[in-house]
């Protein structure tokens, strides 16, 4: 059996194989998009390993041909004394769980790697805070060192001016976690890295997140995932790098505009965390207009390969743009319907299968609801709007809370940020909450996935867990507190307020007049979701639309 795969356009394997982030990086070189070069070990490798608890035989071989391969094509080596070769090593299954699965970056910056990588650069600052965030992944992913233990070396790469001789201290740290942890120092070898970081990757699929997250979306336990292993791209090389996700059309609105986020000299951890202050995408136009030229091209190309909305993750080093994600953009509610409607009107799809593409469960968030009028006594504080409408529940402060205090009522999750630590919080929540982070932070990606309101990057928010409160603005709330939080707005409000659902649009009775006429039912007390799904069933009894 063949445990490894080339990304490449030649490439013919199905995402069950290569895991959906592949398989996008596949189509992305089939377009002609820059893609670094890499390969990928199936999702067979991933079950045979979960089943024996080692990477299966003859793996080891492929895998150091593989990096051969990967060597040979950039002309550095994995932890090379000359030249080095440094790597991204990321999860993937056949379908997409954001966040869920470990991730490594950096890999191969031996200490060794690193000096020569200083020297080749002329950047010491810069190949220092590499080999720092290598090892600060390799602690938490591999080692199993916490994130509370990891929280003062996040402080140390969370300000761009970090000097020199704090992140060599903060590499000593780290270094020293690791030790006391397993036992045992971080390999010198970067063919030993590598198997350790696929090990954690494989070991990931069973955390308790990433079950929890498969059993809320209803994702079968024995797919297992893929690994990713790409040459890097630094974000983090110059003013004129970064790193940024962005998706086709608007996901809380469905309108056709470029929507995302961008973070300058920075790498892409940093973005999707929430854990930095963020840039608006367009802010790429004005920084980076080559990089925002291509992007927007890329996001047009994509859009009309996969005939719908995309969501693209991408790295910008030097000035030269970058491709490391793509998938559909898997938009829910009154986003999927403007979608589908659209989409339909430029002739992209048909009206059967815009009728198709949108699921009854997208028609009970359609109205969505908003907070219609606030005392400025009863406004706590206000963030940015990540995925509509309105939550009201008791403040939680900690995932764990979230989900004890969810067994008397509804919870409204407030934290810094959140993490894949925080899923089953999150599943637990109405609605969430985050001092830091964007519109596709993991807080936004997740509470959009599950129809659930959030408000990101509420500045003025403390969230202080050992004493069970949170304070903005001058006040102090504890947990229990009821609140209402509005997704759309991004207001946070002490109490219950009043609350309203939006009129229907007009791309909705569109949608539902196409419905009708399909189902040649035009009688009236039928609900939205049952004209819908007649239109459906009959399109499906005929087989004139297809079933995606």
């Amino acid at each position: 059996m063949t445990w490894i795969h080339p990304i490449s356009a030649e490439v013919e394997e199905t995402a069950e194989v290569l895991g959906g982030k592949a398989l996008g990086l596949v189509v992305l070189r089939r377009l002609g998009l820059p893609v670094p070069p890499g390969f990928v070990i199936s999702t067979e490798a991933c079950r045979a390993f979960l089943r024996t608890g080692r990477l299966p035989s003859g793996l080891d071989t492929e895998l150091a041909a593989a990096v051969a391969g990967l060597e040979a094509a950039t002309h550095r080596r994995l932890g090379g004394p000359r030249r080095p070769l440094a790597v991204s090593v990321r999860s993937g299954g056949s379908v997409s769980m954001p966040g869920m699965m470990s991730t490594v970056l950096n890999l191969g910056l031996t200490t060794e790697a690193t000096t020569t990588l200083a020297d080749e650069t002329g950047d010491l600052r810069f190949a220092l805070d590499s080999r720092l965030r290598f090892l600060t992944g390799f602690a938490s992913e591999v080692a199993g060192v916490g994130p509370e233990s990891l929280a003062a070396i996040d402080r140390a790469l969370a300000g761009q001016d970090t000097d020199t001789s704090r992140l060599a201290e903060a590499i000593r740290d780290v270094e020293q976690l690791i030790a006391e942890r397993s036992g045992d120092s971080v390999p010198e070898n970067a063919t030993r890295q590598l198997e350790l970081a696929v090990e954690a990757v494989f070991s990931s699929w069973n955390t308790p997140r990433a079950k929890t997250y498969r059993e809320l979306h209803g994702i079968p336990h024995d797919l297992g995932t893929a690994v990713t292993v790409q040459a890097m791209v630094f974000g983090n090389r110059d003013q004129r790098s970064g790193t940024g996700v962005a998706f086709s059309r608007d996901p809380n609105t469905g309108e056709h505009v470029p929507f995302g986020e961008a973070l300058f000299g920075r790498q892409g951890e940093d973005v999707v965390s929430g854990s930095s202050l963020t840039e608006p995408l367009s802010e790429l136009a004005d920084r980076e207009p080559e990089v925002w030229t291509r992007l927007l091209s890329a996001l047009t190309r994509l859009e009309e390969n996969y005939r719908d909305a995309c969501y693209v993750e991408f790295t910008f080093e030097a000035g030269e743009l970058w491709i490391l994600q793509v998938r559909r953009g898997r938009f829910v509610g009154r986003a999927a319907v403007r979608v589908a409607v659209d989409l339909a009107d430029a002739g992209t799809i048909g009206r059967d299968e815009a009728l198709l593409r949108v699921s009854p469960q997208h028609l009970t968030h359609i109205r969505t609801p908003r907070i219609t009028a606030i005392e400025p006594r009863d406004l706590f504080t206000r963030g940015l709007g990540a995925s509509p409408g309105v939550a009201v529940g008791q403040v939680a402060t900690t995932a764990d809370s979230a989900a004890r205090l969810a067994a008397g009522g509804p919870v409204v999750l407030l934290r810094p940020e959140t993490s894949p630590l925080d899923m089953h919080g999150l599943a637990a929540a109405a609605g969430v909450v985050t001092a830091r982070g964007g519109p596709t932070s993991h807080a936004a990606v997740v509470a959009r996935s599950m129809g659930k309101p959030a408000v990101v990057g509420a500045a003025n928010l403390t969230v202080d867990a050992a004493d069970g409160c949170v304070r903005a603005g001058g006040r102090t709330l504890p947990e229990g507190t009821l609140i209402a939080v509005d997704g759309t707005g991004g207001e946070v409000v002490v109490g219950e307020p009043r609350i309203a659902a939006s009129s229907t649009d007009p791309q909705l009775h569109r949608l539902l007049s196409w419905a009708d006429d399909v189902a040649g039912d035009r009688t009236t007390g039928r609900s939205e979701s049952e004209r819908l799904t007649s239109a459906q069933a009959a399109l499906r009894r005929t087989g004139d639309g297809p079933e995606s």
